[in-house]
């Protein structure tokens, strides 16, 4: 039974990263119809809507200090995802983006550091010297210059990495389900706020760009972190290391044949590299080494 369980949970564990690296290609193609932050605005309050009335029980019980603290974070994952849809929205390749927003992994321990004073560990200067050998990889070709779209990238990266800090200090105890209904509700509202300051009013879109919406809400955001939050209930904290480290893989493999994007030969390079980064500054989780709550 137990194998079979770990089975399933990888198996879970994988779809999620499908599903994670599916919502690029449902909000960029959305992104034909609605601006960036309507888009976010709409997607994540409808997910915190749905997901908040599936916890409806656990919303009316939780009390004002966790209410405080999901708040909070709902605020630092708003900040992540703004940057995230403005990058999406210039991005002329999927996967370099992905793999530029998947340095957050690596950024979480420094950012650590900075606002908690955490022990960092040799390992995480090793994973950030390697990822940024490959960020400049990645824009090697024609003189090291990253695009507008490369700079929100690398703040959602940095505002994931707050995310994640005040995920794992403020959030613990607090039932997933209307965490998640919270933070994705605040991150909706934020998203509203900041379109009705930044963004002109979009022309209506046509029905075609609704079915991406509603695709992007429901199996982009809602089911991802519904199943998210079950497989890493089942899994091995190691397992789940690994294995959420493929989205921005999948990410390129989906856009490269539903865009028909290619990398070239140095830019793949570039994203083993930062994969590469990836994995050793889990390499802990990887040997099952104890955390002693450092970094």
């Amino acid at each position: 039974m137990t194998d079979n369980r770990a089975l399933q949970s990888d198996l879970l564990l994988i779809l999620v990263t499908l599903l994670a690296a599916a919502g690029w290609v449902f909000t960029k193609e959305a992104l034909v119809g609605f601006t960036p932050l309507l888009f976010v605005g709409i997607r994540f309050l409808s997910a915190g809507f749905l997901l908040g009335m599936l916890g409806l029980g656990s919303l009316k019980r939780l009390p004002a200090p966790a209410w405080r603290r999901s708040l909070l974070t709902g605020v630092a994952m708003a900040s992540a995802l703004s940057f995230w849809i403005m990058g999406l929205n210039l991005a002329s390749n999927l996967g370099i983006g992905a793999f530029i927003t998947s340095l957050s992994v690596v950024l979480t321990p420094v950012v650590g550091r900075l606002m908690f004073n955490a022990r960092t560990r040799t390992s995480t200067w090793i994973a950030v010297s390697i990822a940024l050998v490959g960020l400049m990889m990645l824009r090697l070709e024609g003189g090291f210059q990253l695009s507008l779209s490369d700079g929100f990238f690398l703040a959602a990266a940095l505002s994931f990495s707050v995310h994640f800090n005040l995920n794992s200090r403020f959030a613990a105890g607090i039932p997933a389900l209307p965490l998640t209904a919270i933070q994705l509700g605040v991150t909706g509202l934020v998203a509203l706020f900041l379109f009705g300051l930044f963004e002109a009013a979009p022309q209506w879109p046509v029905a075609s760009i609704f079915g991406w919406l509603v695709v992007s809400v429901l199996f982009g955001t809602c089911l991802r972190f519904f199943l998210q939050v079950k497989a890493q209930g089942m899994a091995q904290v190691s397992h789940a290391a690994v294995i959420m480290t493929l989205e921005p893989v999948w990410v390129a493999l989906l856009s490269s044949v539903w865009f028909s994007e290619r990398m070239s030969p140095v830019q793949l390079s570039g994203c083993f590299l930062i994969f590469s980064a990836l994995l050793v500054s889990r390499w802990r989780l990887l040997l099952r080494c104890p955390d002693r709550r450092t970094y």
